[in-house]
């Protein structure tokens, strides 16, 4: 497999491509996803001056018989933004290498110890089928925390974030979506000013899903909740 280095709207030094070899170094990339058909890395360079400080900006893209993985960065540099870029690609894959791993059955309880080591799980009969039989008293209690309702001791994390949300558009979204490496982005609308979220769909397909509270009652109530999926 190749390293493939390629400008968009300038040049790319041969001492630069030569500088992503060094720092792409592919048996590192392999050894944390070992199924990589190719690594492109794009460059382009903003020509306003008030971007200065993020004119270079360094596109790292990860083909592999699993899910595309990408990189971004943008610096003063090339170099400079080709070291973020590079950090964040290394970090998305050993995230995704650590959670292979974990689905491999590390740390899996055999059945047979369930019982004894989770007092909380559901007792079966002989014919595989949850037991009836389970008094009142060692049904697993309910507790309530904020608006939800809690069976047990969890596991539940209950995480609340507020963040700033300045108005932008569907393409900024999509930008800033690709540029955090989530699979989505909720913003507020610049044109309708409605509460709003894009998210990937399938390769490079995006969908975006639009909340509109003055029309509340007027639609079918499962519409907003629905799945992003479709």
């Amino acid at each position: 497999m190749d390293i493939v280095v390629k400008g968009r709207k300038t040049e790319v030094p041969e001492r630069f491509r030569k500088h992503v070899a060094e720092k792409l170094k592919l048996d590192k990339v392999q050894k944390l996803d070992g199924k990589v058909i190719s690594l492109d890395v794009e460059v382009s360079k903003e020509p306003n001056p008030r971007q200065a400080d993020r004119s270079d900006r360094v596109e790292i893209t990860l083909r592999s018989r699993g899910p595309v993985v990408r990189a971004e960065a943008a610096a003063a540099d090339p170099y400079a933004a080709l070291d973020l870029a590079t950090a964040k690609l290394e970090a998305r894959l050993r995230k995704q290498h650590d959670k292979r791993h974990s689905r491999r059955g590390n740390g899996r309880i055999p059945a047979s110890d369930v019982a004894g080591r989770m007092p909380d799980a559901a007792r079966l009969n002989g014919i595989g089928l949850p037991d009836e039989s389970t008094s009142a008293e060692e049904k697993v209690p309910t507790t309530k925390m904020g608006s939800l309702e809690i069976q047990g001791e969890g596991p539940l994390v209950v995480r609340e974030k507020t963040h700033a949300a300045a108005p932008m558009t569907l393409n900024q979204a999509l930008y800033e979506m690709e540029l955090v490496g989530h699979d989505f982005y909720l913003f507020v609308d610049a044109e309708t000013k409605q509460p709003s979220v894009v998210y990937r769909r399938h390769a490079y397909d995006y969908g975006v899903i639009h909340l509109n509270p003055d029309s509340y009652g007027e639609q079918d109530p499962g519409g907003a909740g629905g799945a992003l999926g479709g």
